[in-house]
């Protein structure tokens, strides 16, 4: 086939959202076990500002993003299951989803169901595989517990909401202002605190009858590790799998005993999808939530794809809502 023209982010040194590049690319035939997708939409997600901060190391110069759903154009040997036309999507663990266009690895890729669109799959698919891990497989969540959801109406947060709601948790989430507040109500949220204002800890002990909760799902980070130490229960879980509040560093482990025995993970996603089958039976969970309704997505916003540095800034500073998109 002939060269396909594309645009892609690059960044040469990790910092502010300054530091994202673009650059035109020819790309060529795939190779074996590589497949060509023209992208439709993009994910944004908060391991992409890791990435491009220096949080998370890697390897430079280098791409970003996770998360695209699009088209295949081609097909190159070895790769079976996939034809030119079919609607894919991938959520990594390869960066370089900032692109009009990449070739991915065959392994990558699924196929969208034709109920689930292309900007719901880019939205949802690495925050819903999360949500998945987290709940089912990390802190294994039963129907009647009531959990606390830090951040509630982020693009995770609304998800994981809805999850423990259709599963038969009770859920107390955490938001900032009151907008985001109608938003964590309205995916199922049972009682939403406004963690600026007021006693996020205290009020979850009066929720709880002065018990906690056994699992509290924290992706903010250092700025909520006393709280969510205050909020858990006897022997209860605490699930911090994100630094947006800065990574909780200098934990001495005696404070897990002072505050009731309690348990903390530190998850990443690729940690429980390590393996095709457990990728393929989170994926598979993830499609049936969507399509039976339990998970609605909610888009807060939409960017073109060269407006990726503006995107992180505003969702850095906390000004989104939901899930966002690059669109290319």
């Amino acid at each position: 086939m002939r060269a396909m023209k594309a645009i892609e982010a690059f960044i040469e040194k990790q910092g502010g959202p300054e530091v994202i590049d673009w650059r035109d690319v020819a790309l060529g035939d795939p190779g074996p076990g590589q497949v060509l997708v023209r992208q439709t939409a993009v994910g944004l997600n908060y391991i992409d500002i890791y990435h491009r901060d220096g949080t998370y190391p890697v390897t430079l110069p280098g791409g970003l993003g996770m998360e695209a759903a699009g088209e295949v154009v081609a097909v190159g040997s070895d790769v079976h299951g996939f034809r030119p036309g079919d609607r894919v999507a991938t959520f990594g663990p390869e960066r370089g989803a900032y692109a009009s266009a990449r070739i991915v690895q065959a392994p990558s890729l699924f196929k969208l169901p034709a109920a689930i669109d292309d900007e719901t799959a880019a939205a949802a698919l690495l925050k819903a595989c999360t949500v998945e891990a987290l709940v089912e497989r990390c802190a294994r969540v039963e129907a009647g517990w009531t959990v606390l959801v830090h951040a509630a109406a982020g693009g995770v947060g609304l998800i994981l909401v809805q999850w423990l709601k259709a599963i038969g948790a009770t859920v107390i989430g955490t938001v900032s202002t009151e907008a985001k507040e109608q938003a964590a109500r309205a995916a199922g949220a049972d009682h939403v605190i406004r963690y600026k204002t007021d006693d996020v800890a205290g009020h979850v002990r009066e929720i709880t009858d002065g018990q906690g909760v056994p699992v509290t799902f924290d992706g903010i980070g250092m700025a909520t590790w006393a709280t969510s130490l205050k909020a858990t229960a006897r022997r209860g879980l605490i699930v911090s799998y994100g630094n947006a509040g800065g990574p909780v560093t200098g934990v001495n482990l005696g404070i897990l005993a002072q505050h009731g025995s309690q348990f903390v993970t530190r998850p990443t996603l690729f940690d429980y999808y390590h393996l095709p089958g457990e990728r393929a039976a989170g994926v598979a969970r993830v499609f049936e939530m969507i399509e039976s309704g339990a998970v609605a997505v909610s888009i807060g916003q939409r960017y073109s794809l060269q407006d990726a540095a503006r995107a992180h800034a505003d969702l850095e500073a906390g000004r989104t809502t939901g899930s966002s998109l690059l669109i290319p």
